[in-house]
């Protein structure tokens, strides 16, 4: 666990420190001299007697207690000197810069283990190794560059590769981006992005902790512990955004299910964010983008006023927020045209707001008094202003950041000549705001940021299932696919509506079922995984001689152990289904059936426990949502009941986790019901 003497040292010794700054050793002592560390720092070098100006000892055993280590050494002489840190100078914290661990080779896979092992002993925290450092408002514990000037207001920036980190706080910083603390975590032997996130959240100050979370994450190691923490930071009032590497399908696993095959763990990372609220980016830029938003006055509503005098950005914009679900309307109305009468001839108020390129500043305080005070309908303005570079823009600049400050609504400042307007530039970001230095960029974040949903909340289910049935058949059930009589009785335990349907395995049970049942009939073979590939699935049984014929034939199937007989019903084909990912738990997925999940993977997710809102949000999103409500006189589907079976599945699941992959393929829906027509359950005991 994260403690004090890491986040806020009273000593520090840097082992392997250096004179020469080219090396780890030199560099990281070099940093936290420049940073003005005020406690008392030592350096172990046994070649030196003073390092830059600090104290060397020959060796650790020399110390006096200290606080944190700072290992700059080679991998193979880190145990000992944490073993003689911890347990003879009273060490709580350490950061192992050094490489050549679990990364490299599984003699390093040992030796980080016992490393930890040691510093668990002494209920201390380990930051690495691999890693460039910690930075907190306290100590800038790397060896690399750049340095950003940590602000309270800023970002508290946990990473798993520190070259990604540099490479972030590169990008952001000349962008007015600030970090409040940066943690790179390396091979996190010990300490993850996870825990980092835990004791941000464990000790969040309300008046004085950042509001803004960055992760840059390679292996989500401990899902549940990432969704509990950001969940409650998010709650606290907190923003969080993360770049998720590794998205690519190739490593999904092969599934028998149509859940299984769809809910790929890159799925299930999306899944996972989205039910705590974190806003998933796909690299650098995008990051730094959804960042800087999070420092601006937040959006409100999706109607956006574009001021520019340029019009091919705010064209690009204007597609990016409409692609986003934003909007930029149509504006026309009394004060608009009053404000027209300000401008000079030839520029547009009817948004985008084209001021021209002979626009003044002061035509631009103009215009965004007018959109904060007089445009009701506008909830935000984005400000795009660039230059040819033929006159100095400072007053553009100063009304824009008066703007900033004095305007109701949020103001998104998009300043593209980073090269030729940079000195303005930098005088505006010296005020403390972020800019955007591509349209494009930001429309795609803003959308984002203003779609992405509030942590979910389960709150009340009042649904009744009958938990000892079900626990009945799973603790009883062997490894592998149900039986159709017991997927059956679990759908009625859950209170799941489903077919009359029987399962036989004589032609006479045959003849039986199918006077008890009615025509006409659906038959399926009972054994084989996919049915209707092998001719499995007979549609519109209407006689006796008919159910005669196709029993022959369907028991004639390799692998068939009985049919199962169905009443004939029509309706709108859907899909709910669940699948068990390792270490992430219980997804539930849902969509409409055929082509839409076929081909179009027009799917949507929660983990367990799924509530009414996240079951009616996972419908609602689903691209063809409109179905639902009836569309070319195709009449609708049963809202309220598709929603409750979702809900009804996700708590058999809470019930019963040894489920690990579950199909109702397809559900039948109507106006009046929905109804699961087949439905597959798979049981993987030592899955869970």
């Amino acid at each position: 666990m994260i403690n004090d003497k890491l986040i806020e040292p009273k000593s520090i010794v840097v082992v392997g420190g250096s004179n020469d700054i080219t090396k780890p050793g030199g560099k990281v002592l070099k940093n936290i001299i420049d940073g003005s560390f005020k406690g008392a720092l030592y350096v172990v070098n046994p070649k030196e007697t003073e390092v830059q100006g600090i104290k060397s000892y020959l060796k650790a055993d020399d110390l006096p207690e200290v606080d944190l280590a700072i290992l700059a050494i080679a991998a193979k002489y880190c145990l000992q000197t944490v073993e003689i840190l911890a347990n003879t100078k009273n060490t709580k914290a350490f950061i192992i810069l050094s490489a050549g661990f679990s990364e490299e080779s599984k003699e390093g896979a040992m030796l980080e283990k016992q490393i930890v092992e040691v510093i668990n002993k002494v209920d201390g925290v380990l930051i690495g190794p691999n890693c460039i450092g910690v930075m907190t408002p306290h100590h800038q514990s790397v060896f690399t560059l750049p340095i950003p000037k940590l602000e309270p207001h800023g970002a508290d920036f946990i990473s798993g590769s520190g070259a990604t980190a540099c490479f972030i706080m590169e990008a952001g910083i000349p962008n007015g981006l600030a970090f409040s603390s940066v943690f790179s975590v390396g091979n996190s032997a010990q300490t993850g992005v996870e825990e980092v996130l835990e004791y941000l959240d464990v000790n969040f100050d309300p008046d004085k902790s950042s509001r803004i979370k960055l992760l840059y994450i390679e292996n989500i190691s401990k899902p549940q512990k990432l969704l509990k923490h950001a969940t409650s930071l998010i709650k606290k009032g907190c923003k969080i955004a993360a770049v998720k590497a590794g998205a690519s399908e190739a490593g999904s696993r092969a599934a028998s299910s149509h859940t299984g095959a769809m809910a790929t763990p890159d799925f299930a990372v999306d899944t996972l964010f989205k039910k705590a609220g974190i806003i998933r980016c796909y690299g650098r830029e995008d990051l730094i983008a959804v960042a800087s938003v999070f420092t601006l006055k937040p959006l409100k509503g999706e109607n956006i006023a574009i001021i520019t005098h340029a019009g091919g950005p705010a064209v690009m914009l204007t597609d990016a927020l409409s692609d986003g679900g934003l909007k930029v309307p149509h504006i026309d109305n009394p004060a608009s045209k009053e404000l027209l009468t300000k401008l000079f001839p030839g520029s547009s108020v009817a948004n985008p707001i084209d001021f021209l390129a002979t626009g003044t500043a002061e035509q631009l305080g103009i215009i965004m008094d007018y959109v904060d005070q007089k445009f009701d309908d506008i909830d935000a303005m984005v400000v795009i202003f660039g230059t040819p570079g033929l006159t100095r823009l400072f007053d553009v600049y100063k009304v824009l950041n008066e703007k900033m400050q004095s305007c109701k609504k949020p103001i998104y400042p998009v300043l593209p000549s980073v090269l030729t307007a940079a000195e303005e530039i930098k005088e505006f970001i010296s005020n403390g705001y972020v800019f955007f230095p591509d349209e494009v960029v930001l429309g795609n974040a803003l959308s984002r940021v203003y779609k992405t949903p509030a942590p979910a909340s389960v709150g009340q289910r009042n649904l009744n299932i009958n938990k000892e049935v079900i626990r009945n058949i799973i603790d009883s059930a062997p490894e592998g696919y149900l039986e159709p009589d017991k997927v059956q009785a679990l759908l009625d335990a859950a209170g799941i509506p489903r077919v009359k349907e029987a399962v036989i395995n004589t032609k006479a049970d045959a003849v039986k079922a199918a006077n008890d049942i009615g025509f006409p009939l659906v038959m399926k073979v009972v054994g084989p995984i996919h049915k209707s590939d092998m001719g499995g699935v007979v549609l519109n049984v209407k006689t006796i001689a008919s159910v005669e014929e196709h029993y022959d034939k369907l028991m004639n199937i390799e692998g068939a152990t009985g049919v199962l007989l169905q009443p004939m019903i029509h309706g709108n084909e859907l899909f709910i289904g669940s699948k068990h990912e390792p270490l992430f738990g219980h997804m539930i997925v849902c969509g409409l059936g055929g082509i839409f999940i076929e081909v179009l993977r027009d799917i949507n997710a929660a983990f367990t426990p799924v509530s009414f809102d996240e079951a009616s949000d996972m419908m609602k999103q689903l691209k063809g949502y409109n179905l639902f409500k009836g569309l070319r006189g195709r009449p609708g589907i049963n809202e309220e009941i598709f929603v409750e079976i979702i809900v009804r599945l996700s708590l058999l699941i809470e019930s019963a986790p040894e489920i690990i992959e579950m199909d109702l393929n397809p559900l039948l829906g109507t106006p009046e019901h929905v109804t699961a027509v087949d439905a597959r359950i798979r049981i993987g005991k030592q899955d869970v």
